[in-house]
């Protein structure tokens, strides 16, 4: 699956849309990691329990998506984009949405 944050793939062209798709992915950090990160906090820099979840979380979002465009019939996801809210103190979310899209070689 070819997944780009674009309008097009180069070298391709679309011959058919099919719709959005996307991965939503809802993760919370356990206590040990909400206690470690507390503790860097304090004394600054990057907490890296926090960052270390969040890129799995955007992995998993994407597998989702790519997924999810497979069921579509897509071999292409276009104008692909990440959010992230927080819910709560203590959970993330991470959606990956985009264009479900039919290319083909130009």
């Amino acid at each position: 699956m070819i997944v780009v944050t674009t309008e097009g793939v180069a070298g391709h062209r679309v011959t058919k849309m099919l719709g959005q798709c996307f991965g939503v992915v809802v993760r919370s950090r356990g206590i040990g990691g909400n206690f470690m990160a507390g503790l860097r906090s304090i004394v600054g820099g990057e907490i890296t329990e926090y960052t270390q979840m969040l890129e799995e979380a955007r992995r998993h979002a994407l597998d989702r998506m790519v997924q999810n465009a497979t069921l579509m019939g897509a071999n292409a996801i276009v104008m692909m984009r990440f959010d992230s809210s927080e819910i709560g103190e203590t959970m993330s979310e991470i959606v990956a949405y985009g264009t479900a899209a039919v290319i083909e070689p130009a």
